[in-house]
């Protein structure tokens, strides 16, 4: 029996949440010269979240444990909403290593955790065994079965609109490095089956940066059951410009499964983020959605006033915010990476 067949299904990012959940950040090599740098920003996005839903936190030890509850008290983080779990980490992108949280809210056990195989992006970062295991200690911590496709998967990888409707991406999806005895077509029946989905949207390309091999949440995210926000650049010499152009392209032929034909609203490319010569992928997609919140990365730069006010206009019923990201965007993501949403039932 697949979840599907159970009548559980992956829920949008934007129908309500129990929770949030992060992974402390702890790991130099993902922030070289720049892991202390980041906190202020990071607890600032725990402070918005807290604001509206609980923030679970899987932390190594003890210790780490009260250097978070320093740095977040001292961004003013409503405490009585956080949770710490004793689950170490080799780093902090609970968006790839965290659970996938299924919901039937007319079964005895609504909701599940389904545990994908997890790789570190191909094998790019070893180690990663604590990682892998996480979904499956969430599962034990929180009384909730567990579901193991035995494929590599990461949510980055992944846009849900709670329809029925997965948008992803050939170049990460179909990477070698990732499933390379799968063919697109079984990959589409392992998310049919594990997601609860009856229709798969493939773009093709990713941003230039992204380690992930192409991460649709750096790129297209559904705002609604049909309409999406995507990421488009401005200047025909940046190297993204051709590759979001292909995108665009390839997302104006698509409809979702009411027969509609998807919306589009365009989101400017933020200005290269280059540090130490290395292009990162900076974008406004990586957004991520609480219950009251729309909490979005900034990079100092003239797009970002622009980039908040066409989220906004998308989400009415919530507050965006924009949070400084340019000392997290070394670390190759940003707050949808870092997160993972828990629904409600």
């Amino acid at each position: 029996m697949y979840p599907k067949d159970s009548g559980y299904y992956f829920p949008a990012e934007f129908a309500p949440h129990t929770a949030t959940w992060l992974s402390w950040p702890h790991k130099e090599a993902s922030w070289p010269g720049k892991l202390q740098s980041i906190y202020n920003s990071y607890s600032l996005f725990i402070k918005y979240l807290a604001l509206s839903e609980k923030v679970c936190i899987n932390v190594g030890t003890a210790a780490m444990q009260q250097e978070a509850t320093a740095y977040m008290q001292a961004a003013g983080v409503n405490m009585a909403q956080v949770q710490f779990f004793l689950h170490p980490t080799n780093d902090a992108w609970c968006r790839d290593h965290g659970p996938a949280f299924l919901i039937n809210p007319g079964a005895d056990q609504p909701k599940m955790i389904v545990d994908w195989g997890y790789n570190a992006w191909g094998g790019k970062y070893p180690p990663y065994d604590l990682d892998d295991v996480i979904p499956t200690l969430i599962g034990k911590a929180l009384n909730l079965p567990v579901a193991h496709p035995g494929i590599v998967m990461e949510g980055g990888s992944v846009e849900f609109n709670g329809k029925g409707t997965i948008l992803t991406s050939r170049a990460c999806l179909l990477n070698e490095n990732r499933n390379p005895h799968l063919n697109q077509q079984q990959i589409e029946e392992y998310l049919y089956r594990y997601y609860g989905a009856d229709q798969v949207l493939w773009v093709t390309e990713g941003i230039v940066g992204d380690d992930t091999d192409g991460h649709i949440d750096d790129t297209v995210r559904f705002v609604s059951e049909d309409t999406v926000l995507t990421v488009v650049e401005h200047s025909k010499k940046d190297e993204n410009y051709a590759l979001l152009q292909q995108n665009l392209k390839e997302l104006s032929t698509m409809r979702v499964l009411s027969g509609k034909q998807l919306n589009i609203i365009e989101l400017p490319m933020p200005d290269a983020v280059v540090y130490e010569d290395q292009r990162l992928p900076a974008s406004y997609a990586n957004f991520y959605i609480s219950n009251k919140h729309v909490i979005v990365p900034t990079y100092r730069c003239d797009q970002d006033d622009k980039a908040l006010q066409l989220i906004s206009d998308c989400f009415p019923g919530r507050e965006t915010v924009g949070i400084d990201s340019t000392d997290i965007i070394w670390g190759l993501g940003s707050f949808h990476c870092l997160s993972q949403q828990e629904p409600a039932v």
